[in-house]
């Protein structure tokens, strides 16, 4: 079963976008097969295509979105053709989306470009149907055209923020009158700013300077980009997490190859933004600030977070009810695997603290976008994993900027479709491990899906 709809002219999306174009039906004015609105314990399940810019995979084409009910998302006959029939996601380049936990909301940050940093809300009404709900309020004055933002768990509240770094030197004068600059330190500058999602307007905005140990500043180690906000269970504290990075003292210079310190995160007063503090894991040593997903999330009082770049392969690391990491819960994804360099793009768990994790490894191989990507099925509690064995994987299997997953009680929607060729939705039962194959997801070329919402 193929469904279609009526394909609306939106000059503006259409601008934004940058020529990215969808074909406009003729008749403007009939619905040709509607998408049956969910019923009983229905839910809409909303697709995200990134069409390709200039390379494969790159997602820098603009965004598209395109909903359908949760029953015909489990439907191997239903064709969805988003690159087609979607909706075009105001972004000049990949949309940073957001959904509500019953899926009948959409939320959007742009990313980038004139129209970076601008919100809008969406109500989901089906198919390429996304009405626009409130005002669209800009957040760039606070956090630039490229802010990293996620919706808080109370649902009406989102947090983004942004790293301003500034090398600062000393001009030492020598005796010949020969200015000597010396590095002291690159200082990093947090700009938070949290937006009331209901009413589109701006709630608290605060700037803070992040300083590391004088050691570790002398040796060039700086926080170079933040991201994913997440409040804790008591609601009165905000974890950020943090990547880490550092130069030559000497040269100013950019390292890429330097000793991973343990994982790090911010921690702020809740409401407030107040008192910004940084807690360290002894266990993991990697970023914590994630990608393009949401990368930490509450589970029964604790944060459990995701980490990258680390050395011995991501680990997912526990922060406890004391706003402290608690280093005795170890969680290594390759011990659990028994791969080597595991790296977590992506991940989501349940409430039964069963997880899908997206991630590559070494033993991935390049494809034509990047390297090849795998679902594994995670517990918390046992701090154990499994492949994902029942889902296709394919050399150009692209999951770096994989952003959604859906989570509907034990079960966990995602998509799967490499670059430039079609896939399906798949349905994980977190209980049992079973996996549903869905909705066929058709795609375009140099194209890919990044999740569900």
């Amino acid at each position: 079963m193929k469904l279609n709809f009526l394909r609306k002219r939106n000059l503006f999306f259409l601008v934004v976008t940058l020529g990215l174009t969808v074909s406009c039906s003729d008749d403007d004015s009939t619905e040709l097969t509607p998408e049956p609105t969910p019923e009983g314990d229905s839910r809409w399940i909303t697709v995200a295509a990134a069409r390709m810019g200039e390379n494969p995979g790159d997602g820098n084409g603009g965004t598209l979105i395109y909903s359908v009910n949760s029953e015909n998302a489990k439907d191997p006959s239903v064709s969805i053709e988003p690159f087609d029939n979607g909706f075009i996601v105001p972004s000049n380049r990949t949309a940073r989306l957001q959904s509500s936990e019953d899926g009948n909301t959409i939320f959007n940050i742009s990313y980038a470009g004139e129209t970076g940093g601008n919100y809008t809300r969406y109500n989901v009404e089906g198919g390429q149907n996304f009405d626009p709900a409130g005002s669209e309020i800009s957040i760039a004055p606070y956090v630039g055209t490229a802010p990293r933002w996620t919706k808080l768990s109370d649902e009406k509240t989102g947090a983004a923020v942004y790293i301003a770094t500034e090398n600062i030197v000393d001009d030492n004068d020598t005796e010949d009158d020969v200015t000597d600059d010396v590095y002291v330190r690159t200082n990093s500058k947090l700009s938070i700013v949290t937006i009331d999602l209901e009413q589109s307007e701006v709630k608290i905005f605060k700037e803070h300077d992040l300083p590391l140990s004088e050691e570790l500043e002398a040796q060039g180690y700086y926080i170079g980009r933040v991201d994913m906000p997440v409040l804790n269970a008591a609601g009165n504290k905000l974890y950020i997490g943090v990547n880490m990075r550092k130069l030559n003292p000497e040269t100013l210079e950019r390292e890429n190859d330097f000793e991973a310190l343990g994982s790090k995160t911010i921690v702020l007063d809740y409401p407030s933004l107040e008192n910004p503090t940084m807690i360290t894991s002894e266990v993991g040593h990697g970023s914590t600030n994630g990608y393009r997903s949401i990368n930490a999330f509450e589970y029964q009082g604790s944060i459990y977070q995701a980490n990258q770049g680390d050395p011995d392969g991501s680990h997912i690391l526990k922060i406890g009810a004391d706003n402290k990491y608690d280093d005795s819960y170890v969680f290594n994804l390759d011990e659990a695997l028994g791969i080597n360099e595991a790296y977590i793009l992506a991940w989501r768990p349940a409430a039964n603290g069963k997880a899908i994790v997206a991630y590559r490894h070494a033993g991935s191989v390049e494809g034509v976008a990047g390297q090849q990507g795998f679902f594994a099925l995670a517990d918390l509690n046992t701090g154990t994993a499994e492949k994902i064995t029942d889902i296709p994987y394919d050399p150009d299997f692209y999951l770096f900027q994989y952003q959604g997953f859906v989570v509907d009680g034990t079960e966990i929607y995602l998509t799967e479709a490499p670059v430039g060729q079609n896939g399906n939705i798949y349905v994980v039962d977190t209980e049992t491990g079973e996996v549903t194959k869905g909705a066929e997801l058709v795609n375009v070329e140099g194209s890919h899906f990044i999740g569900v919402f």
